[in-house]
């Protein structure tokens, strides 16, 4: 179908910082202080003041036990919901000698200015066969459960078939309760999960999965109005995708990969039945790597209230979806020029977009 409206039809990105090496992520502490922190590749978490000005001084630095390069790396950075008491924070990444996406748990010091390497507790392990599709995303639900992104694994066409696999990890998005302890698990398992014990579906799969069929969900994000879940799945050969899982869902959803990609069937002919398929998609004429935004719920621009802004990894190409309209196609509002590995909001929820070359700039309506 046609475009809707998508919100306004220009957008412009302002220099905030730059000098960073390789940043890949960015996000807020909730912890009233204003201050932006930005996931490296190679396993450095650097801090955006309140007064916009990179600090010298890391927030934490993991390089000892990270392996990165391509796709692997420090993926993901999450704070708890309570950070600013219990001074917890979350981070995935590529693990040192065998690239194992590894879920753990660190330690802010008391002035919360920076964490402590050695307070890490791992969560989760996950054995990674190759190289690539690793997902990314973590990030704390309206539900204060922690949410994973997990890619397939990595090789063309998910030859390992780990997507469709409930009784795999890879090419899922996870859900687990980070406050919590069960079964010898050093976290505990959502008695809603769609596969928990008492599940909807018990013994049908991992607890630990919440949605599956997904190749990489690179950046995922929560709408802060409502909690409707949004996911950038990157796709293969022809489509890329972004996903929407209501805020009221049950769980469970498949999203259709490796049968389907977008919202086609990935070879040939095939059998749709039970796949969700996107809100929206793009071909790769457009860009190659899609990479999930944020749905605006800021004050200071009227004119992007309840848009999504998302983009594109190869071409830099921004695009706006209206959230409450529907299946449509992307606005394209933006031909950025930049590497747009990362979206990320503030406490105000002003959205920001991370160039994977060093910079993080402001995401404002154009005129």
């Amino acid at each position: 179908m046609p475009p809707l409206d998508s919100g306004p039809d220009r957008l412009r990105v302002d220099l905030l910082a730059d000098g960073l090496q390789d940043p890949i992520g960015l996000t807020a502490a909730g912890d009233g202080s204003g201050r932006l922190f930005v996931n490296e590749r190679d396993g450095v978490v650097r801090v955006i003041g309140a007064d916009g000005r990179l600090q010298g001084r890391p927030f934490v630095d993991l390089r000892d036990r990270i392996t990165a390069g391509g796709e692997r790396g420090l993926l993901g950075l999450a704070f708890h919901p309570d950070f600013a008491t219990n001074r917890r924070l979350f981070v995935h990444y590529s693990r040192a000698g065998d690239g194992s996406s590894v879920i753990s748990e660190l330690t802010a010091a008391p002035d919360l200015q920076t964490a402590d390497s050695g307070s890490e507790r791992v969560l989760l392990t996950v054995p990674d066969p190759f190289v690539n599709h690793n997902g990314g995303q973590i990030a704390f639900g309206p539900d204060g459960y922690l949410y994973i992104g997990l890619g397939d694994g990595g090789g063309g066409g998910d030859p390992l078939q780990n997507a469709q696999n409930r009784d795999a990890l890879l090419g899922k998005i996870l859900r687990i309760d980070v406050d919590g302890r069960d079964g010898g698990r050093p976290y505990a398992i959502p008695a809603s999960n769609p596969f928990a014990p008492n599940g909807a579906n018990p013994g049908g799969g991992q607890p630990e999965i919440w949605a599956l069929g997904l190749r990489n969900p690179w950046r995922f994000s929560f709408d802060p109005d409502g909690g409707d879940l949004y996911i950038g799945d990157v796709g293969q050969s022809t489509w890329e995708e972004i996903d929407r899982q209501p805020a009221d869902s049950a769980g469970g959803e498949n999203y259709g990969w490796n049968v389907m990609e977008g919202r086609h069937c990935y070879n040939g002919e095939c059998d749709q039945t039970g796949y969700v398929k996107p809100i929206a998609e793009y071909n790769h004429q457009l860009g190659c790597s899609v990479t999930g935004g944020y749905v605006y719920r800021g004050a200071a621009q009227p004119e992007l209230q309840g848009v999504y802004v998302f983009g594109d990894f190869c071409s830099g190409i921004i695009f706006t979806l209206q959230v409450d309209e529907g299946t449509i196609d992307p606005k394209r509002v933006l031909d950025s020029g930049l590497g747009i590995s990362a979206f990320g909001t503030d406490e105000d929820g002003e959205i920001y977009v991370v160039d994977i070359s060093g910079g993080v700039y402001r995401v404002l309506v154009d005129g």
